[in-house]
C-alpha cells in the first residue's frame, strides 16, 4: 500500500460529508475509483486516468481527484495538465464535471477547487520533481482559497499514524534484504547451502522477494496467489503473517483476477486483520500486567 492510498482510504468518509454539505437536501454518495478501488492501491502499476474518488448527487456523477501537501513552505501547488484540461483543436480546456479536494496538512485546511480555477489562476511551468509540465498555483494565491476544519486534525493524524506503520513495513524489508545478502555470501564465503523446500511458507516467501527485487514475476501468478491463500491459519504467527502479507502484495499487485479469486482473496485479508486483532489483544494486556 502506497502513502497516497492510505490517505484516500482516510479521507473517503470524510470527503462524503463535505459534499453533503454543499449539496443540502440531495442524495449523495461518494466511493472510491481507480485501479486500487479494491484493495487500495494500484494493481499492474502505472498511472490510471480514472478518477480517485466518483460522487453521485441524487442522479449526476462528479468525478474527485485527490492531493495533500505535506509541506508548509511549498512555493507551488501542482496540478497534472491531463487531470485539468483537454486539448480541443490545439487549445487547452477546462475538464468540466471534475473537481480537486486538496488537503495542506500543515494547516489543517482544505480547499474544493474547479480546474477551471486552476486554469485562471495558474502558470504553466516545469516541476523538477515530476520531471513535467504542470500547472503551477503561486502559495499565496492558493492559501487564499484554504478554508479551516477543525475535523481535519484526528483525520490526518490517523494517516500519520499509518504512514508511520507503513515505513515500519519498509524498514522490515530492508531487515530481510540484509539476511539474504548474508545467506547470499555465504554460499561463497563459508560453502553453505541455499535451500528452498516446496511447500513451505518460508521458501514461497523468499521465491517472491527475490523475484520482487529482481523486478519479475511467475507466469501463473494467478495460481501462486491462490496456492499462497492456503498458507492462512488461525496459529500463524506473526512473522509468518508478514510474510504472507508481503507475497500477497507482490502478486496481486501485478495480475487481473477473476471475481472468485478477487473475493477469496479479500476474504483472507479479512481473516488476517482478525488474526493481527488477536495479537494485538494479547500485547495490550501484556503491557498492562507489566505496567
Amino acid at each position: 500500500m502506497k502513502k497516497k492510498a492510505i490517505a484516500e482510504l482516510e479521507v473517503l468518509e470524510w470527503l462524503e460529508e463535505k459534499v453533503k454539505e454543499i449539496n443540502p437536501g440531495k442524495n449523495v454518495t461518494v466511493k472510491k475509483s481507480g485501479g486500487d478501488k479494491f484493495l487500495w492501491f494500484l494493481r499492474k502499476g502505472g498511472v490510471t486516468r480514472e478518477p480517485d474518488f466518483i460522487a453521485t448527487i441524487n442522479d449526476e456523477e462528479i468525478e474527485f481527484e485527490f492531493q495533500y501537501a505535506e509541506k508548509a513552505d511549498l512555493p507551488f501547488f501542482d496540478f497534472k495538465v491531463s487531470k485539468v484540461a483537454k486539448k480541443k483543436a490545439e487549445k487547452r480546456e477546462a475538464i468540466e464535471n471534475k473537481l480537486f479536494i486538496y488537503i495542506h496538512k500543515p494547516s489543517l485546511k482544505y480547499a474544493i477547487i474547479k480546474p477551471k480555477w486552476i486554469m485562471e489562476n495558474a502558470e504553466y511551468g516545469m516541476v523538477p520533481a515530476w520531471r513535467s509540465y504542470a500547472f503551477r498555483v503561486l502559495k499565496d494565491d492558493f492559501e487564499q482559497i484554504l478554508e479551516d476544519d477543525n475535523k481535519l486534525k484526528k483525520l490526518i493524524k490517523i494517516i500519520d499514524m499509518k504512514n508511520y506503520i507503513l515505513n515500519f513495513q519498509y524498514d522490515l524489508i530492508n531487515i530481510n534484504k540484509e539476511k539474504f545478502s548474508h545467506l547470499l555470501q555465504g554460499v561463497i564465503d563459508e560453502n553453505k547451502i541455499i535451500k528452498i523446500i516446496p511447500k513451505d511458507l518460508d521458501s514461497f516467501f523468499k521465491i517472491c522477494f527475490i523475484l520482487d527485487n529482481m523486478n519479475k514475476v511467475s507466469e501463473n501468478a494467478n495460481l501462486w496467489l491462490i496456492y499462497l491463500l492456503n498458507y492462512i491459519k488461525k496459529d500463524n504467527t506473526l512473522n509468518e503473517i508478514s510474510k504472507i502479507v508481503y507475497c500477497m502484495d507482490f502478486l496481486y499487485s501485478k495480475i487481473e483476477l477473476k471475481s472468485n479469486e478477487l473475493n477469496s482473496v479479500i476474504d483472507k485479508n479479512k481473516e488476517l486483520f482478525q488474526f493481527i486483532k488477536k495479537y494485538l489483544k494479547i500485547w495490550i494486556i501484556l503491557k498492562k500486567l507489566t505496567n
